[in-house]
């Protein structure tokens, strides 16, 4: 059977379909040239990717040499200057046109050693004598220290007496102390010398060690039982700390400015409003107390900073004792500090400056409120005083009052009514039958 009876069982046209299928070109990969220089094979080895490390120039690989200039190589030997034995090695050195290189070894300038300082006998017999150690041990112990360069560990395993490290510690450098204090000219010129700044304490290294030992000789369940405390203890310092910084110091601002207490806080219970039968004073409201913030979230968000300068610290305490108080208050604060002599920002930040700089500002603070609470009370004191005058009853008098006759819509002129007598109206207008007649006032005899 061939193709096209194929096609008719199925009823598939005997024409070939046209179906064309497009192919999806293929990503042409980047050619990188290998660079001048460099092997086929090394190039291979790093894939294309350029070295971490800056490399030779490409320029330089293939570089020749002057014509005039004959390199070979050759194997001289040589002496190092770090050493006291002469001793002879060799190793290949370039040399170019037959001309050796001369000068020391290259390396001899790695070899740093330690200076130590040198006693005569003279010194030691007035400044370095020392009942636990003779001169004996003091000069094997530095003659070991200029051999191993300080290397504490190596100097103990080699001293022939059984000497702890601390004790040959604490020995060399107090001796080395003496030695400075006793040939300077004045104790200024080694007073920040690292020796005389920083003493070797004996008890804190030997404190150091023993703490250490135990926390190295610790069991896994030890380690771990220690792990929860610390864990525990730095849960509970971070609650107290977000306490600190979310507590606000609860104090109410009444509008009508009662008495405060000295430290500036307002006592709700004492507050005293106008009666509603005396009028206002003429002064307008009640002065705005003026309250000295708890410096407890302060101190809390200084302590999460773990270290700052006490100036920031005292300039974020002024921040919050001045937030309550308008910058009109803040003004006359900075002005009082000027009138008495006061630096703003004290030049020496010590705790107690600081401390007493801030009650400063308080005691500003409390002064002004009480001067603003003085001018309210004579204001206040002066309305009272004008309002009982003003309703303190006249004494009585012979009055007279002529008999006025009414009736409903009968006719009754006022003094408003001839004011408003106009052109296109009649006096005689009858009043509303609604409207009472006037009482007589006192003014009106």
């Amino acid at each position: 059977m061939g193709g096209t009876d194929a096609k008719d069982i199925l009823g598939l046209p005997k024409t070939p379909l046209s179906i064309t299928q497009e192919k999806k070109p293929r990503p042409q990969k980047e050619s990188h040239r290998k660079p001048d220089g460099i092997s086929r094979e090394v190039y291979a080895l790093t894939g294309g990717i350029p070295p971490l490390m800056p490399s030779i120039d490409v320029s330089q690989l293939k570089r020749r040499p002057p014509a005039d200039e004959k390199v070979v190589w050759r194997w001289l030997p040589f002496t190092n200057s770090a050493r006291k034995d002469n001793l002879q090695l060799y190793h290949w050195v370039r040399v170019v046109n037959d001309v050796p290189p001369t000068g020391d070894y290259s390396f001899a300038k790695y070899n740093k050693s330690v200076d130590i300082m040198k006693y005569t006998d003279e010194e030691y017999e007035k400044y370095l004598t020392d009942p636990v150690w003779t001169k004996e041990e003091t000069d094997q112990l530095f003659d070991l220290c200029e051999r191993f360069d300080l290397r504490f560990i190596v100097i103990a395993d080699r001293f022939p007496l059984s000497r702890t490290v601390e004790e040959l510690k604490d020995r060399y450098y107090s001796v080395t102390r003496a030695l400075l204090r006793v040939r300077a000219q004045s104790p200024a010129d080694v007073a920040n010398h690292p020796l005389i700044k920083e003493q070797y304490d004996i008890t804190r290294d030997r404190d150091r060690k023993r703490a250490l030992s135990v926390v190295l000789s610790q069991t896994r369940q030890q380690e771990k039982k220690d792990t929860e405390i610390l864990a525990e203890a730095k849960r509970i310092t971070e609650a107290r700390l977000a306490a600190w910084s979310t507590e606000e110091p609860d104090v109410p601002v009444n509008a009508t400015a009662g008495p405060e207490k000295a430290d500036g806080v307002v006592v709700p219970g004492d507050s005293v409003s106008p009666s509603a039968n005396v009028p206002p004073p003429t002064s307008g409201a009640a002065p705005s107390t003026l309250v000295m913030p708890d410096n407890a979230s302060t101190i809390a968000s200084l302590r999460m900073l773990r270290v700052y300068l006490r100036t920031y610290a005292l300039e974020q305490m002024v921040q919050a004792a001045s937030s309550s108080v308008g910058l009109r208050t803040i003004k006359r604060v900075e002005q009082t500090l000027q009138d008495l002599g006061v630096n703003l920002k004290p030049k020496v930040p010590t705790k107690t400056v600081c401390d007493e700089h801030l009650e400063l500002r308080k005691e500003i603070l409390t002064l002004l409120n009480l001067q603003k609470q003085l001018q309210y009370k004579e204001a206040e004191g002066s309305s009272y005083r004008e309002g009982s005058y003003a309703e303190m009853p006249e004494p009585p008098q012979d009055r007279v009052f002529a008999q006025e006759p009414f009736s409903f819509g009968a006719e009754r002129p006022t003094k408003k009514d001839q004011k408003r007598k106009g052109p296109g109206r009649q006096a005689n207008t009858p009043s509303p039958a609604h409207k009472r007649p006037r009482k007589m006032k006192a003014s009106d005899l």
